[in-house]
């Protein structure tokens, strides 16, 4: 009977409500000293100066406390993003390293296999190839959309180019990416943004969309990086708030951009089609160098 009552207890004072109950207990156990002191209770004044060094100790860790846990949404939606940025790094890693290596590894066990087994399995050997070669292609294809490597060593218009290459090869959609000017000496941060904004729209257009037509542009302005993604599909109702009403994707793409410091405006209705224009403002070191681009011969 004693633990159920403990146990109900415990469940009933939560860690918010023990949080206000200590100071007031410890409060409450001041005034009781004071009344008595003030009584002519035989009540020594080191009790009643330990009671109030207590709660004076108590306060200003609660005040510590709160102060500690005050962050700004910004710092938090940028935390949350690098996380997420690590953990997609770390599964690509994971994807191409291990799973990579083991259905490597299986391929061509089943080529050596293949070539020692009697005719009739033949048929079933190749098929079992096949499937492999496929799933390691797809492994492989996951694991570049999860970290896109190009992006340090080719740059964001190469890295762009290569991803719709990739993405659209097998549909209906016609494509253009349009860059008249160099875009060297984009930030990483910004070109992670550029991509996976990019990377975001097409995957939607792909689900829901079904467009015939895409266009993306990039343009180095004085003022920022702009990337404009358009569409001639079905179009959809853009949420005020994306998060709220479920279209994450869209709240991702805000999220990114927020984070840099830019703007995003979607402008999409039911059957005209959607268009996403994002603009990412330089950073003050390269606002100089920004506000002069070179035009590609």
């Amino acid at each position: 009977m004693y633990a159920n009552f403990k146990s109900l207890i415990a469940r009933s004072v939560s860690r918010s409500h023990a949080r206000h109950l200590i100071p007031a207990l410890c409060l409450c156990s001041l005034l009781a000293s004071l009344w008595a002191y003030l009584q002519g209770a035989p009540l020594t004044l080191l009790i009643l100066l330990l009671n109030l060094a207590t709660l004076l100790v108590v306060g200003l860790r609660q005040w510590n406390s709160r102060k500690s846990i005050k962050f700004q949404p910004q710092e938090l939606a940028d935390r949350l993003l690098q996380v997420q940025e690590n953990e997609r790094h770390r599964l690509s890693r994971e994807l191409h390293d291990d799973i990579g290596q083991l259905l490597t590894a299986a391929k061509l066990q089943s080529e050596w296999l293949q070539r020692r087994l009697p005719q009739e399995l033949q048929n079933h050997c190749s098929v079992l190839c096949n499937t492999l070669t496929e799933t390691l292609a797809k492994v492989r294809d996951v694991s570049a959309i999860l970290n896109p490597r190009q992006l340090a060593s080719l740059g964001l218009e190469a890295s762009l180019r290569a991803h719709l290459l990739k993405t659209l090869e097998n549909t209906q959609v016609c494509w253009s990416l349009e860059c008249q000017q160099r875009l060297t000496g984009i930030p990483e941060e910004m070109a992670v943004a550029a991509f996976r904004i990019t990377q975001e729209a097409v995957t939607n257009m792909l689900r829901h969309a079904q467009a015939h037509n895409l266009r993306v542009r990039l343009q180095r302005l004085p003022e920022g990086l702009s990337l404009m993604i358009c569409d001639d599909g079905l179009g959809f109702s853009p949420a005020s708030d994306p998060g709220r009403e479920g279209q994450r994707g869209m709240a991702g793409m805000t999220e990114r951009i927020d984070q840099l410091g830019g703007t995003l405006s979607v402008s999409s209705r039911p059957g005209k089609g959607t268009r996403i224009d994002a603009l990412f403002p330089w950073a003050p070191r390269a606002l100089e160098r920004a506000s002069a681009p070179k035009v590609l011969e």
